[in-house]
């Protein structure tokens, strides 16, 4: 039996946490960015914003749009633009899956995280389906309970 090795040992550079608030995650994917070389540094420095980031699909290739990756802080004058659209590395096969469930009712792609593995920029992405308000209402009560439960039971062993 072989052991599998966790790979989230790699830093996180950014997280999209207000993701898993809107939407119902159905499916992940791991893709590649296509970036240049000061998009990688200012990474590196932790300067990206996934919050308004979505995905969409066009001409057979997956897009990244609305990322936010900050200037390189020693970048001369080679700099990027930061919020263009960047293209995600995705193969094939998933990229028809994708585009299968894209078309129905309610379904949009992600962004959910991005991070190094390996020395190479991935990003995390979700097929998701939008919650409604009562859903949204919902997930805060649940967080709540379990809030005051970790803490009953805090108190209680002290």
């Amino acid at each position: 039996m072989t052991q599998i090795k966790k790979e989230r040992d790699e830093p996180v550079v950014a997280d999209n946490r207000k993701a898993g608030f809107d939407y119902h995650i159905l499916d992940q994917f791991e893709a590649g960015l296509v970036l240049v070389g000061t998009e990688v540094k200012a990474a590196r420095e932790g300067r990206v914003n996934l919050r308004e980031a979505y995905c969409r699909l066009e001409g057979g290739e997956a897009w990244l749009l609305g990322a936010h990756i900050g200037q390189y802080s020693h970048g001369g004058y080679a700099s990027h633009d930061p919020t263009r659209k960047r293209k995600l590395l995705l193969n094939q096969t998933e990229l028809n899956k994708l585009l299968g469930k894209t078309t129905e009712k309610g379904l949009t792609i992600v962004p959910l995280r991005m991070y190094f593995k390996k020395g190479r920029l991935k990003l995390a992405i979700a097929l998701a389906k939008g919650k409604k308000s009562f859903d949204k209402r919902e997930t805060i009560r649940r967080r709540e309970i379990d809030r005051e439960t970790r803490s009953a039971v805090k108190t209680r062993r002290v």
